[in-house]
């Protein structure tokens, strides 16, 4: 087998036309310039050297392979520099965000099961859409952003992203368990109830109200939370009724009445957005595991 290192002492050997010059280039004493040049004689079983007691002349045969070992070294240059780019890529640090109930019910069980060194290197950011989305641009700091987005809400990003879809999560109207049982929820029996809602100033807001109006309700607001939590919280209390979002929802709450309202089906759209420039093959694989088919199924119910 022709070593690498053989390869260069003989170029240096034929540039440079002597076991000394090109001992004196490579940082080693000419007999060893001398023994890596028959080792490589042997091993090949030709003469690349014709010898004297004052000088070496290259043969024909060095010649020929001087001019292609310097092709198998460059391209041998470019393999291990491509290798070492891959491996820094794989260590590198992931910079996600994404919002709070998304990184609860999806993100948080995928890290349990990665074994402990893969996990650190995640960097994590937790916030709202309109926090997330600046942190993409120019000189951003994140990778990739899970975001949702409620109907047609003025949630805009940078053209210079990706949009993948990851998901599409009901919104489902809570109930408190207090209240007279009202199924099967036909719309004149929520017409009148009292109603937690999101803050008038939020995109949100403004999608519900159009959403309540083209049924005909009317909601009595008792509240108003951007909160999923705390919304819940009101909601146990006895306050009024709610719309939350099925990834927001807990598994068991003695306080609340998730109703099947089948006539007031809405969703929200989740999905990455993904800087192409900072795009690894270990960050599409990690997006890949949060869409499953079966995450939802894992989930259950709440």
């Amino acid at each position: 087998m022709v070593k690498p290192e053989h390869l260069r002492t003989l170029r240096e050997v034929v540039n440079r036309g002597s076991f000394a010059a090109a001992a004196n280039r490579l940082g080693y004493t000419p007999s060893a310039v001398s023994q890596q040049m028959t080792a490589l004689e042997r091993e090949l079983g030709v003469s690349l050297f014709i010898r004297s007691a004052h000088s070496v002349l290259p043969t024909n045969a060095a010649e020929v392979m001087a001019r292609h070992a310097a092709t198998v070294l460059g391209d041998l240059d470019r393999l291990v520099a491509a290798v070492r780019e891959t491996h820094r890529d794989t260590r590198r640090q992931l910079r996600l965000g994404a919002f709070s109930s998304f990184v609860l019910h999806r993100i948080a069980p995928v890290l349990r099961q990665l074994p402990p060194d893969d996990r650190a290197c995640f960097r994590l950011s937790v916030g709202e859409p309109s926090q997330l989305i600046p942190h993409l641009g120019a000189g951003g700091e994140m990778d990739a952003a899970i975001v949702y987005r409620v109907g047609d809400a003025g949630l805009s990003w940078p053209s210079s992203v990706e949009q993948r879809w990851i998901a599409e999560d009901p919104f489902k109207v809570v109930l408190p368990r207090s209240w007279p049982g009202l199924a099967p929820y036909r719309a004149e029996q929520l017409a009148d109830l009292p109603w937690v809602v999101h803050h008038p100033a939020s995109s949100d807001a403004s999608f519900f109200d159009g959403l309540f109006a083209r049924w005909g309700l009317h909601p009595r607001v008792v509240g108003y939370s951007d909160d999923f939590n705390a919304t819940l919280a009101m909601v146990a209390a006895g306050m009024g009724a709610a719309l939350i979002p099925e990834l927001a929802l807990p598994a068991h709450d003695p306080g609340i009445v998730v109703a099947d309202v089948p006539w007031l089906r809405t969703s929200r759209s989740i999905f990455a957005l993904v800087r192409p420039d900072r795009e690894t093959a270990r960050l599409s694989a990690f997006l890949d595991s949060l869409h499953r088919p079966d995450a939802d199924a894992e989930r259950g119910d709440g």
